[in-house]
């Protein structure tokens, strides 16, 4: 492991964390949970599965190397390094939402609770944090331990970007009607009205994607998480004499890009259900989506047998 290396443990705060920064006192949450047909002791347990494995990945750093920790709140503000090697201790989610503050680092998904939750970007648990930091390190054996998972990205014309692991929503804040102009890659256009877009990689096509999938009953094959191939669906698309649906659905590979152009008043744009973080398109603006130049490095479940 070269000396710029450095392990960075990323973690999000835990439910009785939040729940204590709340209601000030455990007494007082365990109340709050009550009211709720909850008690404290579930709240409790899951908050120690976090903590032990945030422990066990810790002792698993050789004492000579490089570290440091971020919060997920944090991950705007925080400084990644060319040849950081990130741990995620938490749930899918919190590998999604620092996968688009990575560029080209690595990242190794532990989950607290393996058995309880399964995760396919948290796949590891706990007790195998140092054998993966040591045969990610050893230039032998990384190649055959790492999967790229692909990434969608969005480009406005104003110059605005957002990259996302998952998928890419386009449409009202308030998921109500979008209107706009669809141009697909082969150059069929189309004026729509809908409940918005959904673009996604393979890696969000267990979530989103895939419940809007099966509600229409699709024949479109969905990405593999590794897979250089995205889907896209347009949500309750309205037919009116000023808008079709005609194109409604299909896949994106390649340089192939959608075009969208804003014929509502304000559009949004967000990655990863992350509505805090989205660009704002004005009517007249357009966007392009496609697949991102950039792919997330992590050692996923079917690398295991490498190790």
């Amino acid at each position: 492991m070269g000396l710029g290396t450095r392990v960075v443990i990323a973690h999000r705060r835990t439910e009785l964390d939040e729940l204590l920064w709340r209601h000030g006192t455990r007494g007082q949450a365990a109340f709050f949970l009550a009211s709720r047909n909850r008690t404290i002791e579930e709240v409790v347990a899951r908050h120690d599965a976090v903590v032990s494995a945030l422990a066990a990945v810790s002792a698993a750093i050789p004492a000579d190397w490089r570290r440091g920790t971020v919060e997920r709140e944090d991950l705007p503000r925080f400084g990644f390094e060319a040849e950081d090697m990130v741990v995620a201790v938490g749930q899918d989610g919190l590998v999604a939402n620092v996968a688009k503050y990575l560029t080209d680092q690595l990242v190794i998904g532990i989950n607290p609770e393996p058995d309880r939750n399964p995760g396919v970007l948290v796949p590891h648990p706990p007790g195998l944090a140092a054998e993966l930091l040591r045969g990610a390190a050893d230039p032998a054996r990384a190649d055959d331990l790492v999967e790229r998972r692909s990434m969608v990205r969005v480009t406005a014309d104003d110059g605005q970007e957002l990259t996302a692991l998952n998928e890419i929503y386009l449409g009202q804040p308030t998921h109500q009607t979008a209107r706009y102009t669809l141009t697909l890659p082969s150059g069929p256009s189309e004026a729509q009205a809908s409940s918005g877009l959904i673009i996604s990689t393979g890696s969000g096509a267990t979530g989103w994607c895939r419940s809007t999938w099966l509600e229409r009953k699709s024949t479109l094959t969905l990405p593999r998480g590794s897979e250089q191939r995205l889907v896209w669906f347009v949500r309750e698309a309205w037919p009116s004499p000023a808008s079709g649906t005609a194109y409604t659905e299909g896949e994106l590979d390649g340089e192939d890009e959608l075009v969208v152009s804003a014929e509502s008043d304000q559009l949004v744009v967000f990655g990863d259900g992350i509505e805090a973080d989205t660009i704002a398109v004005s009517c007249g603006q357009t966007v392009r989506v496609g697949l991102a130049s950039r792919t997330l490095r992590m050692i996923g479940a079917s690398q295991i047998s490498s190790l």
